[in-house]
């Protein structure tokens, strides 16, 4: 059984960094493309940023590129979103944040829901004064 279990959200400040972390279980690390999603309320759930099985691709969405860096650690079976430049316009950055991972995705360029076999359970990051 394939767990994603994240770490790492909470309460920041405008401006402000938040480190999210997760560990997968379950399956062979290097054999998945690893992934962020996010959904705020009465949203979709959207792509963040995803990683390639060695580590040595990423993609980004638009909204994050140049304030958000995904990295992963395949010795630690662990996946990091680094979260720089929090900010509150139009509260985007204010949402569940989730782990997904796929084996079978080849393209992580702007990966899908659909393209995800596992989810962890979220985080939730909240962007306040």
């Amino acid at each position: 059984q394939v767990q994603l279990v994240e770490s790492g959200g909470g309460l920041a400040q405008p401006g402000g960094s938040l480190r999210l972390s997760c560990t997968v279980s379950g399956r062979t690390f290097r054999d998945l493309v690893m992934a962020w999603f996010r959904q705020a309320p009465g949203k979709e759930r959207e792509f963040v940023a995803s990683i390639s099985r060695s580590g040595g691709s990423t993609d980004h969405a638009d909204a994050v590129k140049g304030r958000f860096s995904i990295s992963r650690d395949n010795a630690k079976n662990t996946v990091i979103l680094q979260m720089n430049s929090l900010n509150t316009l139009n509260a985007e950055d204010s949402a569940v944040y989730y782990c997904a991972a796929s084996w079978r995705t080849r393209n992580i360029a702007s990966m899908r829901s659909s393209d995800v076999d596992y989810w962890g359970k979220g985080t939730l990051v909240t962007v306040s004064k």
